[in-house]
């Protein structure tokens, strides 16, 4: 009796061994067809290069050389020149680092004029969207990265390789910038109704170590009001607000920033509309300068987006300092230019070419010759793999 109480106790053990193996396998082998996709945790590194080049022809002002001579420079020179290194550690875990070329003119040492390496991106990025049900394009990412407004007004805009948008080249001090060292956090609306990015950054740019304990803080909110509409092109409208708070020094001293943007993007055109108001106090005995401006652009498709001809139509207004005496300043800068954006069957990489005609004028600022302008031609050109 006692010999198959055991035989049983073992059998017992066995069948329920075989029965967790087999629940086990079966969950692991759970298939597209049954429900479930398992996420793919392959890991992958890509290489990627961004080339921004130009030759440029001034216009106005003329310069001169050592001897006195005037003339008007005329010059080839590349921009930018990024290598982008992506990859994946596991569906969750992604990261980026991406080296930037650009000429030195600010070091006042021999290596003034070189073109430098500089780190443009580094970060890690956790994706949470396994978390986060409808919400999806959830992550945070930790390290030099992009900022919550520029990079994406870039993605609608498409001509940083003529110049940077409204609000990077029309500023006071030079505060709002494409990429800085920090911490972000990014969201998607259910039923891409929009997406919210807000970060905590150093504030000085990722081509500026800090120099104070004071931190930037970056929100954008964008809104596709009609993003379920069955017309198309209603679902191309975007609204979205940006702020920017940061101290020069320490509380007191303001380094703000509010953005309102209205975005079109449309079969035949894309279309932005930017105001931005700006707040600066370099130090408490320094007085407060509040700054103000808009911006309107619009890029019509000859053909389709990225594929053939375009044209490019931008107009910026720029006060810098809004209060009397100074509050009738404006620098109006106009940029017109028409493109070629070379086909790319089978692949995401583009190529583009820009000949745009783009002036610049200073209206009533004591500090310059009246009606002080700067008119230039350039034939400017991208590479983006």
């Amino acid at each position: 009796m006692s010999r198959l109480l055991v035989v049983a106790r073992r059998a017992a053990f066995t069948l329920l061994m075989v029965g967790t193996i087999a629940r086990g396998v079966a969950s692991a082998q759970v298939t597209p067809a049954a429900g479930y996709t398992p996420p793919d945790d392959s890991q992958s590194i890509k290489l990627g290069a961004v080339v921004f080049y130009d030759f440029t022809k001034t216009l106005e002002p003329a310069s001169k050389d050592a001897d006195g001579n005037s003339f008007k420079p005329a010059v080839f020179n590349v921009s930018r020149a990024y290598i982008n290194v992506t990859g994946n550690i596991s569906h969750v875990v992604a990261f980026r680092i991406t080296p930037d070329i650009t000429r030195d003119t600010d070091n006042p040492s021999a290596l003034n004029g070189n073109l430098v390496y500089r780190i443009k991106y580094a970060f890690a990025q956790f994706n949470l969207d396994d978390w986060t049900g409808d919400w999806k394009g959830t992550w945070v990412r930790m390290g030099i990265q992009q900022t919550p407004f520029i990079d994406f007004m870039e993605g609608i805009y498409r001509y940083r390789f003529q110049g940077t948008i409204f609000e990077e080249r029309e500023q006071v001090n030079g505060i709002m910038t494409s990429s800085d060292a920090g911490a972000s956090f990014h969201t998607g609306l259910p039923n891409n109704y929009g997406e919210v990015h807000v970060g905590v950054y150093n504030g000085e740019g990722y081509a500026k170590a800090e120099v104070t304990s004071a931190k930037s803080f970056q929100i954008r909110g964008t809104v596709r009001p009609m993003a379920t509409s069955s017309s198309m092109a209603a679902r191309g409208l975007r609204v979205t607000f940006f702020y920017s708070g940061d101290n020069y020094l320490h509380s007191g001293t303001p380094r703000d920033r509010f953005v309102a943007s209205g975005t079109f993007e449309h079969r035949y055109f894309n279309l932005g509309l930017d105001y931005l108001n700006g707040t600066d106090q370099t130090a408490a005995a320094s007085p407060k300068l509040e700054s103000k401006g808009w911006s309107f652009w619009v890029t019509p498709f000859f053909k389709e987006k990225g594929n053939g001809l375009e044209a490019l139509l931008r107009f910026d207004s720029f006060n810098p300092t809004k209060t009397a005496p100074l509050d009738n300043e404006d620098r109006q800068r106009f940029i017109a230019g028409v493109a070629y954006w070379f086909p790319h069957p089978g692949g995401a990489a583009t190529a583009a070419l820009l000949l745009d005609f783009e002036q610049v004028k200073f209206n009533n600022f004591p500090a310059l010759p009246a009606n002080a302008t700067q008119q230039r031609i350039a034939l400017h050109g991208l590479i983006n793999f």
